[in-house]
């Protein structure tokens, strides 16, 4: 139980299991799931904490604002949306729960790499439309197939672990290596990048987007795969250069892609929308359910823990 009231206020949909157990533990929880930059920056001040999703940017204007303010909370995986390195400077803690949502983000991304082999999005919109594509439908298979995965952090491991019903060839890139008892674990072989390109018929990434993964998968790096690979993304947008991208979908240096991320959200990048060898999704590879539940109770979890401390 925390002994002094600490005031917590939730700016974007969290489960209410999560906001049940932040009570219970004596918090004292505001939740306004839709609340406006403006009102955020008038409010901020009054609360010890305050806990986010992907909707909510809380910048260094919003964090100066927040002058009690002891943490930010993230209820999944990645922290481009916060300022870190304002929080650093304020002394605020930085927590998030990238353990909740790997489950989620790795079958969503099984699910993207089906449907791009298998032109479903493609298919979808002509047999409603009514149209019967099946000549222009014929897609290739998983089975037996070199898999590319770039970043063997959870969701990473969690896919490979996926695939092996599709007896695949497993080549990983990391910048981190991977210890090789996960690699053996996995069945999975640790390569370049240039090498992972050039071999793998799926390509997958799963890093995060930083300095040095920004653009990571330029014109050069797409030029490298095979013109039967297909590249899906459910990391961060910002990974892929997506003008680079429309090109080699266009032209054929590549078969197809899905993604559920863009450089930015909602996608600016029309063409996109018109390509017919591309599946795209609204940034929902961990909109599960079961991942929101578990995200939002470990966040809530770990608020307590910190505020218990």
């Amino acid at each position: 139980m925390v002994h002094v009231l600490m005031k917590i206020l939730v700016c974007d949909q969290l489960a209410d299991e999560a906001i049940s157990m932040m009570k219970q533990s004596g918090l004292d929880v505001t939740y306004e799931p839709r609340i406006m930059r403006e009102r955020l920056l008038e409010d901020v001040d009054n609360y010890d904490a305050i806990v986010v999703r992907s909707r909510t940017k809380v910048d260094r204007t919003v964090i100066d604002a927040a002058k009690k303010l002891r943490v930010i909370a993230r209820a999944g995986v990645g922290l481009d949306n916060i300022d870190v390195e304002a929080a650093k400077e304020r002394g605020i803690e930085v927590l998030n729960s990238p353990e909740s949502l790997t489950n989620a983000a790795a079958e969503h991304t099984l699910a993207l790499l089906l449907a791009s082999a298998r032109n479903i999005g493609y298919s979808h919109l002509k047999v409603v439309s009514g149209e019967w594509p099946k000549e222009k439908s014929m897609g290739i298979e998983l089975t037996g197939k070199t898999f590319g995965i770039v970043g063997f952090g959870r969701i990473g491991r969690r896919l490979a672990q996926l695939l092996k019903p599709f007896n695949p060839r497993i080549l990983v890139y990391d910048i981190i290596r991977p210890p090789d008892e996960l690699l053996v674990e996995s069945g999975a072989e640790l390569t370049t990048l240039e090498n992972l390109l050039k071999e793998s018929d799926f390509v997958s990434l799963h890093v995060p987007l930083t300095q040095d993964t920004s653009k990571m998968i330029d014109s050069t790096k797409l030029s490298m795969m095979k013109s039967t690979a297909v590249i899906v993304n459910t990391s961060r947008g910002g990974i892929i250069d997506e003008e680079a991208l429309v090109t080699a979908l266009k032209t054929g240096k590549i078969r197809a892609a899905g993604l559920d991320v863009f450089s930015s959200e909602p996608p600016k990048n029309k063409e996109l929308f018109s390509l017919e060898n591309v599946v795209l999704t609204p940034h929902i590879a961990g909109q599960t359910l079961e991942a929101q539940l578990a995200a939002g109770k470990s966040i809530a979890e770990k608020l307590i823990n910190f505020f218990n401390k």
